[in-house]
């Protein structure tokens, strides 16, 4: 009777010990399952974020490419400009040329005016 009551015990410590592993088991498979949900849920958001980034660079791509095609526009116009600023140049030039020469005029004017009043008052010195 007492090796029954031995075994008994010991299948009851052996059942607990099963039972005991078993929880072990499950908690462990449990905590494991999180962890690679966690990890999987994140590598979901890192690839809508990637997507999210791509469409975005994509954008930015077509923005710098429209950008490059009105650079482009603008360096044909400013060279057709070239011409008329050449022109404007050689006219400016021409003015202060023609500045040049009624200034000497305008001198050689007054010259002219101050001998004729002096040739003048020789003349008639009454007035």
């Amino acid at each position: 009777m007492e090796n029954i009551k031995k075994d008994e015990a010991q299948d009851q410590k052996h059942d607990e010990l099963a039972e005991s592993l078993n929880d072990l088991f499950s908690s462990v498979t449990t905590m494991i399952k999180s962890e690679l949900q966690g990890t999987n849920n994140n590598l979901e958001l890192l690839e809508k974020m990637n997507v999210r980034v791509a469409e975005e660079y994509k954008g930015f791509g077509d923005l710098a490419s429209g950008l490059r095609v009105f650079v482009e526009q603008l360096k044909c116009k400013s060279g057709s400009f070239n011409e008329y600023v050449e022109q404007i140049d050689a006219i400016e030039k021409q003015v202060t040329e023609f500045e040049a020469v009624v200034s000497m005029l305008d001198k050689y004017v007054a010259l002219l005016e101050s001998k004729v009043q002096s040739l003048y008052q020789t003349k008639n010195p009454s007035s």
